[in-house]
């Protein structure tokens, strides 16, 4: 009986056949794996900044829009956005934005924003179909217990663009008449009235306030602070603070019960220009999980 085997010119066809398969099977995972960390790589940055944009432009949308400031760090100092030099490199953004939960209460506004005028004098502001203990209460669910009414402020729609009269300098705001934020209480038994606010030890009445018929009202400022960078990886965290109030002389940095939150890590860019009253945002991340992979998403806001 004959057995039959492989001969050699059939092994060397095997062997060749096999490496090839072998080589091209092998890069064929490899790219499938690679191409798959890139897609999930992608999916998580296109998530992550998309929703820290959608975030930051949320709470920009009620600013008082001559508020909005910037900053290169931790420092007094500061630049009003709309004369912001390109060639510096700001990490902070800071505003004032009005109280839109109170605003926009669910059955009622909590505060009308017109204040009445027609009174003998201007030591209290009256203010139709507003609920002074209802703003106080919700101020204070905001907070966490940290603030309540005596920490608000009202800002009279069409004053004085000045930016120092916000207390971003880290000076609080000593007296009503040359101040932008008026510091204000509550009236006990009178929910629809406001007094001036104690800042400073100092209560200073509204005899002296340009009034207006409109108004808005704010508890906190708003500032976003692009922290820890890296200048090798050219990373930091973005972070979110509020519950701090300017006219009080608090900085997003030393606030007395200030809060922060990460928006974002791995941030490469966070900028913010302002054309009039119209501010452009833009958040870019990166990551190297399989090779340099950057990605920027922006935002335009009236």
């Amino acid at each position: 009986m004959k057995r039959y085997a492989f001969t050699m010119i059939e092994l060397i066809f095997v062997i060749v056949v096999m490496g090839i398969i072998g080589k091209f099977g092998v890069e064929f995972l490899a790219q499938a794996y690679k191409s798959f960390i890139f897609a999930n790589v992608n999916h998580t940055l296109q998530s992550s900044s998309a929703t820290t944009v959608e975030f930051i432009a949320s709470r920009l949308q009620h600013r008082i829009k001559d508020s909005v400031i910037v900053r290169t760090g931790n420092t007094t100092l500061f630049t009003a956005l709309s004369n912001a030099d390109s060639a510096v490199d700001y990490k902070v953004l800071e505003w004032i934005a009005s109280d839109i939960d109170g605003f926009r209460a669910t059955s009622k506004s909590y505060w009308s924003g017109i204040a009445d005028l027609n009174i003998s004098t201007n030591i209290r502001i009256v203010s139709p179909e507003t609920n002074t203990t209802a703003i106080s209460q919700l101020i204070d669910r905001l907070s966490y217990g940290d603030s309540d009414i005596g920490d608000a402020a009202l800002y009279f729609i069409g004053s004085a663009s000045d930016n120092t009269g916000y207390g971003w300098d880290g000076n609080a705001l000593t007296e009503q008449n040359t101040s932008v934020m008026h510091p204000i209480s509550a009236v006990v038994g009178q929910i629809t009235q406001f007094a001036p606010g104690t800042v400073n030890g100092i209560t200073d009445d509204f005899r002296s306030v340009t009034m207006r018929e409109y108004y808005k009202l704010a508890w906190t400022a708003y500032a976003l602070s692009l922290e820890g960078y890296d200048p090798v990886t050219k990373m930091g965290t973005l972070v979110f603070y509020y519950n701090y109030q300017p006219w009080h002389g608090e900085m997003f940095y030393n606030g007395g019960n200030i809060h922060g939150v990460t928006l974002m890590e791995n941030v490469s860019t966070f900028r913010a220009i302002a054309v009039g009253d119209i501010i452009k945002i833009q958040v870019c991340t990166k990551s190297d999980l399989v090779e340099e992979y950057s990605l920027c998403k922006e935002k335009t806001i009236f």
